[in-house]
């Protein structure tokens, strides 16, 4: 694993602090920024073949979204998410999961329907194999579906600020562990109300997942 970026290749419609804030958020969710790095945006924008004022707007996106720390004339670090942060982000991502589903599955296209339960499979295929990786990166995928799925923009922009944050808090965290039952369980249920339509019961087996009830903090990890 490489430990630093690779140079941008710049191309027509790119939107370079997107990119930048992609770039660095992936590196933080993938452990080439493990927590306590340290990040210079001299040395970002070296790697990255840009000026410095994207890498430190990308930068400060990232701190809103607590993947980092900025200590202004100090230091820039990656952080370590605690267990109320893990527990806050399971709690956004079941609420914003099962409402983007529900709204997706009363309007997409049968294509998009199909890839819906495409992924649940491909979770569902990584619980029998034990592989908690994957389990975790059907689940990743499966919001980025579903908000595409909903052909509403504002979800669009939002599952798109807030993906990295939501893969670097809930990695390892209980709600999307592969674990065989009753996760398994619930995982094809998610899978079977998906490919018959329902909404509601979409939304609400989500939650179940992500171990929340409504009124009630999550249960910790």
């Amino acid at each position: 694993m490489s430990d630093g970026l690779s140079p941008l290749e710049l191309t027509s419609g790119m939107i370079l602090s997107d990119e930048i804030y992609a770039r660095i958020g992936e590196a933080i969710v993938d452990g080439r920024f493990p927590p306590g790095h340290r990040l210079r945006d001299v040395e970002l924008a070296r790697q990255l073949g840009v000026s410095r004022t994207p890498v430190r707007e990308a930068l400060q996106r990232l701190e809103r979204f607590g993947l980092v720390e900025i200590a202004v004339g100090r230091h820039t670090k990656v952080t370590a998410p605690d267990d109320a942060l893990r527990r806050d982000t399971g709690e956004f991502s079941a609420y914003f999961l099962g409402n983007a589903l529900n709204l997706a599955l009363s309007r997409c296209s049968d294509d998009q329907l199909a890839e819906l339960v495409a992924t649940l499979d491909a979770a569902v295929a990584g619980i029998d194999a034990g592989d908690g990786a994957a389990v975790f990166a059907a689940a990743s995928e499966l919001g980025v579906v579903a908000c595409r799925a909903t052909g509403n923009v504002v979800f669009m922009a939002i599952i798109h600020e807030t993906s990295i944050a939501a893969q670097r808090n809930l990695r390892g965290w209980s709600g999307v562990r592969a674990q065989a039952t009753p996760r398994r369980e619930n995982w094809q249920r998610l899978r079977d109300l998906v490919a018959a339509r329902d909404g509601a019961g979409a939304e609400q087996v989500v939650r179940t997942l992500y171990s929340v009830t409504p009124g009630a903090a999550p249960r910790p990890s």
